[in-house]
């Protein structure tokens, strides 16, 4: 069995603590990051998510407008729904009941008995 050595692993078999089955291998990043750079990668994140927090926000206030327009609606129809009542008691009143052509026509009774 050969080992190869590369420059992203090193071996670390020289400890006497392994045992069969474990890593004996451990990973080393070549890329490193000086703190200009983990600034600016903080920076980009905390932006990132700042974005996504305003986009959900949107949303809400995109529901108020819809609300605040069926309010609306509801508001004219109750409205409306007031205007028909009045119109309606309007038409139903005793005295155009009285005096429209079917209560003319109408013959007055000889004699009234009440049930008790």
């Amino acid at each position: 069995m050969s080992y190869q050595r590369t420059q992203q692993f090193s071996s670390s078999r020289r400890q006497s603590s392994w045992n069969r089955n474990q890593n004996t291998v451990a990973f080393a990043s070549s890329v490193k990051l000086g703190p200009i750079a983990h600034t600016v990668l903080v920076a980009l994140m905390i932006t990132v998510l700042g974005l996504i927090y305003l986009t959900q926000a949107t949303r809400s206030s995109g529901y108020d407008y819809e609300a605040v327009k069926i309010d609306a609606q509801i508001a004219e129809l109750s409205t409306k729904k007031d205007d028909l009542e009045v119109e309606n008691a309007r038409l139903t009143a005793l005295e155009n009941v009285q005096n429209s052509s079917v209560a003319r026509q109408m013959a007055t009774p000889a004699s009234t008995d009440y049930v008790r």
